[in-house]
């Protein structure tokens, strides 16, 4: 008689994946997603960053948000964007939600670029939700190659 039964180790799939996996297929393998419903993750805000010789141009889509609601920081090579999307507040008598799968709330998005920023002459500009950032490298920031011996 064969012996079919195998050693259930939890962990085993966890080593001969991708160790990068998103923290919501982890849930998923052990169960969890259940547990959360159908909850979305906080929406992040998405980007694409350009370079040439003089500067980097980041576009980011917010939507829905107003221009005063977007903040930029920007701290030698590192660009903090944050934006409140506020929920609208008025309810009509005798009208009730049936879904609601619009975000409200605060999002941030952070990322590092290989120059610092001259944060004196970055321009910012927000048309049809979408945020232009043209952010010149500062001069001097050149990047050195180290030899390895």
């Amino acid at each position: 008689m064969a012996n079919n039964l195998t050693h259930f180790d939890p962990f085993r799939d966890l080593t001969r994946s991708d160790p990068f996996r998103s923290m919501e297929s982890l849930m998923k393998n052990f169960g969890l997603r259940s547990f959360f419903g159908d909850m979305e993750p906080e929406p992040r805000i998405r980007i694409d960053v350009t370079e040439n010789e003089q500067e980097y141009t980041v576009k980011a889509d917010i939507p829905g948000v107003r221009k005063e609601d977007i903040e930029v920081d920007i701290n030698n090579n590192v660009v903090n964007i944050s934006a409140e999307l506020n929920q609208e507040s008025e309810k009509k008598t005798g009208e009730n939600t049936v879904r609601s799968e619009r975000y409200y709330g605060r999002q941030y998005r952070s990322f590092t670029l290989a120059h610092d920023i001259d944060e004196t002459q970055a321009k910012a500009s927000y048309e049809n939700g979408v945020l232009q950032l043209v952010l010149p490298k500062k001069a001097g920031g050149t990047n050195r190659k180290i030899a390895i011996h």
